[in-house]
């Protein structure tokens, strides 16, 4: 499952970190279309609005389907054919949808065979593992190449620095109020059965994107037919995690000590955060 997830870099620090290459092999940068609906957080969690590719073209029609823009978007897929008045009556949890079933629920099916492909973005997610009789929450990210300490103003920090998002395949619809009103974009996780290196932690996994050729060939559904595509929806092993505090079990608690790692003998705080430090454990 993925249903808390941590973004905290600035709009224009995830911008400059989801540089990449157009068939032209120009550097390139995506537009944000909405960058004030956008706020980093250490506690992100379902009905949030949050950062995620996809391609122009959506937006565009004359444009390349391979060309990127971020869009902030609800988390919780709201149907385009759902008929109330106010998301928050859908009687169901859409902040997820299983690989394996996807293809047969109209809410999933309806998007996904009419392209509607998206990428995630966060700096990692968070999983409760079940411990002595109590759930222990871990922060599960790529391995970073950069160590990095944080404090309290890396949440407004424009710099990437050197991070690595961690990038999640997903589905997304657009929703218009019956009665007129802002049309709203909202998405869903894709999750598969988790891989070795997490399965301690928790059974399943977000579907994760290792790679731009993998997250563009996801975007591009002009070039890339909905079938080609689901072949990388698959487990990764290319994780690091760390347990962390049960403060960040509370969604209200919006602070760096939701993702500082902890030692599980002594609870005692690390403040160093970096690719392999002794209280991280990375997945071999």
């Amino acid at each position: 499952m993925c249903g808390r997830t941590a973004i905290f870099l600035g709009a224009d620090g995830i911008r400059r970190a989801c540089a990449y290459q157009d068939k032209q092999g120009r550097r390139r940068h995506p537009e944000w279309k909405n960058a004030d609906k956008y706020s980093p957080s250490y506690n992100k969690c379902p009905q949030s609005n949050n950062p995620v590719l996809l391609s122009r073209q959506h937006l565009e029609k004359d444009s390349s389907s391979s060309e990127r823009v971020l869009v902030a978007m609800r988390w919780g897929l709201v149907p385009t054919w759902f008929k109330e008045d106010d998301p928050s009556k859908m009687q169901y949890n859409t902040s997820n949808c299983r690989s394996d079933t996807m293809m047969e629920k109209l809410s999933y099916k309806g998007p996904l065979v009419k392209g509607k492909r998206c990428v995630v973005l966060t700096n990692g997610y968070y999983e409760w593992q079940q411990r002595n009789g109590q759930k222990q929450p871990y922060f599960i990210y790529f391995p970073q190449t950069v160590q990095k300490t944080f404090s309290k103003t890396d949440i407004e920090d424009e710099d990437p620095n050197g991070q690595r998002l961690l990038t999640m395949a997903g589905i997304f619809d657009y929703w218009e109020p019956p009665n007129g009103g802002e049309a709203l974009y909202s998405y869903t996780i894709i999750t598969v059965e988790a891989s070795k290196s997490v399965s301690s932690i928790h059974h399943r996994m977000p579907a994760i994107l290792d790679g731009d050729e993998a997250v563009g060939k996801w975007l591009d559904f002009a070039e890339i037919p909905t079938q080609e595509a689901l072949k990388f929806i698959h487990p990764i092993d290319n994780l690091a995690f760390h347990p962390v505090s049960t403060v960040v079990n509370n969604s209200r608690n919006n602070t760096p000590e939701c993702i500082m790692p902890i030692q599980l003998d002594l609870k005692k705080i690390c403040f160093v955060f970096s690719r392999r430090p002794e209280s991280v454990q990375a997945a071999k």
